[in-house]
């Protein structure tokens, strides 16, 4: 166990000033080095758990947690299906949806959407596009009505608002002696949603289940049966039980097998930023090992002397591995410290820098979401931390080895 003498020691040489003021500046060069580099790390890790969370909940708010469908998107027995979802463990809701695709043109303009058929009131236990209703009403999707809900890009693209009234053109028209007659419907747009997801709000349109029904020709079928699981970690679980139970060819599917591409690349970014950031504080630790090396010949002469009042090679070796682990650790510290404070503000400060210098980093119409979010987790901040004391802690061993090795009557022979 190390004893107060050799941590003492180590600390005075810490704090000591040092007639060579290249190795003070290497000190501190190392220090802000690994303090950069654990308070980018945090940051960083926290603005990609934040995209991560905020991509996962817009996704969420649209798409189903587990959607069942049957052969060719045509699922007679809806019925029954829905009330086995129901029954699931872990199962909050499930509500019937129609799903088609089409032109929508208002006047001179023109936009293709996906077209979902939904019953409003059903709708709403198991997406969150009701909520984000920003012009119009979401109960007035009546069946009979023909009314729209349009995204607010898709609107703002069509030049419509509520009360406008827009065509939809669905494919799959009919052939007649005067030639090819697409299928046309004229819809009153009753509502505008904006989910912050420009995927969505430029390209989903929502109406009547019932209207879509007759729209696509699917007479009392659905194209499927979306649900609303407790805990969307679980949903792969459910989605495994309900497939076990319902026929053959049946298609179940949850929101990890229809985004997986897009997730496992979140994820495979966030690991590959881990390890190149985790090289800065990897430069800030080689730095140590030259600092401590520029100590050891600079201290040859007191290393001598302790040696000859009776300092074995292991108290020698304990001082100089203090002194090159407090730098790791004042800047491990410094830098959480920072890191965490920026990651709990990162949505003051980038629209700060944003409005100062007349910039805007993530623009809508390119970038999924356009602010930046942040999500601190604590793991992450532990496991930065970690991987960066361990790093300096290593980076003293070879350092205070050579000094250690130090023979006493050798230092001293020119002194």
């Amino acid at each position: 166990m190390m004893q107060p003498f050799e941590f003492f020691v180590g600390l005075r040489y810490m704090r000591a000033r040092r007639r060579n003021h290249f190795i003070s500046f290497i000190s501190a060069t190392s220090l802000v080095g690994i303090a950069l580099g654990v308070m980018a790390l945090i940051t960083v890790l926290s603005v990609m758990n934040g995209f991560q969370t905020t991509l996962r909940n817009r996704i969420l708010g649209v798409i189903s947690d587990v959607t069942i469908s049957g052969p060719l998107h045509h699922l007679s027995h809806w019925h029954a299906a829905a009330r086995l979802a129901r029954k699931q463990s872990g199962v909050l809701a499930a509500a019937p949806y129609v799903r088609g695709e089409g032109l929508l043109v208002h006047g001179r303009f023109s936009g293709g959407a996906i077209i979902r058929g939904v019953l409003p009131s059903q709708e709403k236990t198991v997406s969150d596009v009701g909520s984000h209703i920003v012009a119009g009403q979401w109960d007035a999707l009546k069946k009979g009505r023909f009314g729209i809900v349009l995204g607010r890009d898709l609107a703002w693209q069509l030049g419509a608002t509520v009360g406008s009234r827009v065509l939809l053109v669905a494919p799959g028209g009919m052939v007649t002696p005067a030639g090819f007659l697409p299928r046309l419907r004229s819809f009153t747009v009753v509502g505008i949603f904006d989910v912050g997801m420009y995927e969505y709000d430029a390209g989903l349109a929502l109406i009547n289940m019932h209207d879509a029904q007759a729209l696509y020709r699917m007479g009392s079928d659905v194209s499927g049966v979306r649900l609303k699981v407790a805990h969307i970690d679980r949903a792969p679980d459910v989605r495994r039980a309900l497939s076990a139970r319902l026929p053959r060819y049946d298609q179940v599917r949850d929101w990890s097998e229809e985004h997986a591409n897009f997730f496992r690349a979140l994820k495979l970014e966030k690991t590959v930023m881990f390890i190149i950031l985790l090289l800065i504080v990897a430069v800030a630790a080689f730095n140590i090992v030259a600092t401590l090396v520029m100590v050891v010949t600079d201290k040859r002469a007191d290393i001598a002397i302790l040696r000859t009042m009776g300092a074995s090679p292991r108290s020698i070796l304990l001082i100089f591995l203090v002194q090159g682990t407090l730098i790791g650790l004042i800047g491990t510290v410094l830098g959480v410290v920072c890191g965490v404070v920026l990651s709990l503000n990162i949505t003051t400060v980038v629209p700060f820098i944003e409005h100062v210098f007349h910039v805007h980093f993530l623009s809508a119409n390119v970038y999924y979401i356009s602010e930046l979010p942040s999500h601190l987790r604590w793991s992450d901040v532990a496991h930065v931390a970690l991987a960066s004391f361990v790093m300096s802690f290593l980076a003293t061993l070879y350092p205070a080895w050579q000094a250690a090795k130090t023979q006493p009557a050798e230092a001293l022979r020119y002194e």
